[in-house]
């Protein structure tokens, strides 16, 4: 496979990170698919026709993504879920400012992404999976990219209370959470385990390179 271009590639990872976050704001009956569908539309739809125009304002756009988000997304969910094992031994201060950092790191990659790939299709796949549990599920989908070149993106999906929330996307055969998770453990032991030092410099962008080959599921 040819390398993947970096605006592609800020797309993916954007399109990834922010579903991977994103909780459906509609009732259980929905599926998963639906979900998805409805997650994606609305999320491409919000620039449509507008591009140009954010690319010279990317203030109003990451105003915007952070509005959008502020109602959908459980960061805190999020962030207990990277720092795995560590998330028992950190304070509710440091916890809380990785979740926001995290949050913050979204924002800015997710923005970047929207304005500076010029994509084909982003399609939910209508052939999917069988879902194996009621409240566990799948949903596959791929990004077009304008060389024809398809890169595929799966969401795991679970049902807490009345919503589906993703908990996990694979993008191109690369689990990015537990990419992210294994990312977090290495930055404390690099670190000796100093937190703080370990939220400062959380670049979770930098699990894009392994993008470009790609990996199994």
């Amino acid at each position: 496979m040819s390398p993947m271009p970096l605006s592609l590639r800020s797309l993916l990872v954007a399109l990834a990170l922010l579903l991977f976050a994103l909780p459906a704001a509609a009732a259980p009956e929905r599926t998963p698919e639906q979900v998805i569908r409805h997650s994606v539309e609305t999320l491409t739809g919000e620039i449509e026709g507008r591009r140009d125009y954010f690319a010279e304002n990317l203030d109003e756009l990451k105003a915007l993504v952070d509005e959008s988000l502020d109602d959908i997304a459980d960061f805190r969910y999020i962030g207990a879920s990277v720092m795995g094992r560590y998330f028992q031994n950190a304070t509710p201060q440091q916890r809380s400012r990785f979740a926001d950092t995290f949050r913050q790191t979204l924002i800015d990659t997710y923005t970047r992404g929207l304005v500076t790939f010029d994509y084909r299709e982003l399609r939910v796949l209508d052939n999917q999976r069988p879902q194996r549990h009621e409240d566990q599920a799948s949903v596959d989908m791929e990004v077009v990219a304008t060389n024809g070149q398809v890169y595929p993106v799966s969401y795991s999906l679970r049902l807490s209370g009345n919503e589906w929330r993703v908990v996990n996307v694979i993008v191109n055969g690369i689990n990015l959470g537990l990419t992210f998770r294994n990312q977090f453990d290495q930055a404390m032991r690099d670190q000796g385990r100093d937190y703080d030092a370990v939220i400062d410099n959380w670049a979770p962008e930098l699990a894009v390179e392994e993008l470009e080959e790609g990996g199994s599921a």
